[in-house]
């Protein structure tokens, strides 16, 4: 088989994600009715105030700790000059604590993440993990998922997963982008950059996505563009799409 480079996302592509900060959303809106019970401010309205803040700081500044906690405080001060009702410290204190426990809950593989793994690497193809968000967060959820046994050293961390850094990115590393492949659950920060890149993509579309993954995609494949629903299929999605695509095929 021709060997092939293929390159993961992390959150939501092998590991859970966003249902962990779906659940910390459903406690500060929880608090935040407790807080403003008596002005009647509607449960929907505090979650779409916080997901604009939230997606807000992420589209100007990319993927920071901070930002989750910072959105949380931001609808807090919103609804409290809305409503005229007094800010209280111990209840921003209580928010922001609140926003950052998302970044402590154990790692939960999806289904396959290693048999996937010890599959492609058994049938020789080189293997790389790009992820988005802060490098301490990111390399411990790959420490804890026992990850590093097959990227070794090929991982790629970034706050803000670009154009611009994919194609940097290719260059430093040297792939053929004909034989390169980008898998993972964002259309916005997976699927666009690579087809823009002239890479095989594979869409795996997560459980439960996040506002700022969900974007048109305007770009024409010049290579394999699969879409997905298991870890399991993509061994056989690559064998399938590189024998299509053999010489005298």
């Amino acid at each position: 088989m021709i060997k092939q480079t293929i390159l993961f996302d992390l959150d939501d592509t092998l590991i859970h994600c966003n249902k962990y900060f779906d659940l910390v959303v459903e406690q500060f809106a929880d608090l935040m009715e407790m807080f403003f019970h008596t002005y009647h401010v509607p449960v929907e309205e505090i979650k779409k105030k916080q997901a604009e803040a939230d997606l807000d700081r992420v589209m100007r500044l990319g993927f920071d700790p901070n930002h989750f906690p910072e959105s949380f405080v931001e609808t807090y001060d919103y609804f409290s000059d809305l409503t005229g009702r007094p800010k209280n410290s111990d209840e921003i204190a209580r928010l922001t604590e609140i926003g950052r426990t998302v970044y402590g809950h154990s790692i939960e593989p999806y289904p396959g993440m290693k048999e996937t793994l010890i599959q492609l690497e058994t049938e020789g193809h080189e293997l790389h993990l790009y992820t988005g968000g802060d490098r301490m967060i990111q390399m411990r959820k790959v420490t804890e998922a026992d990850l590093e046994r097959f990227f070794g050293s090929n991982i790629h961390v970034t706050r803000h997963k670009t154009d611009e850094y994919l194609e940097q990115l290719i260059t430093e590393q040297q792939f053929e982008r004909k034989s390169t492949w980008m898998i993972g659950n964002s259309l916005r920060t997976d699927v666009t950059p690579a087809l823009k890149a002239g890479l095989n993509t594979i869409f795996m579309p997560a459980l439960q996505e996040w506002i700022y993954n969900q974007v048109d995609i305007d770009t024409e494949p010049q290579g394999a563009f699969l879409t997905l629903a298991s870890l399991y299929e993509i061994p056989e999605a690559i064998r399938s799409y590189i024998s299509s695509t053999a010489p005298g095929m």
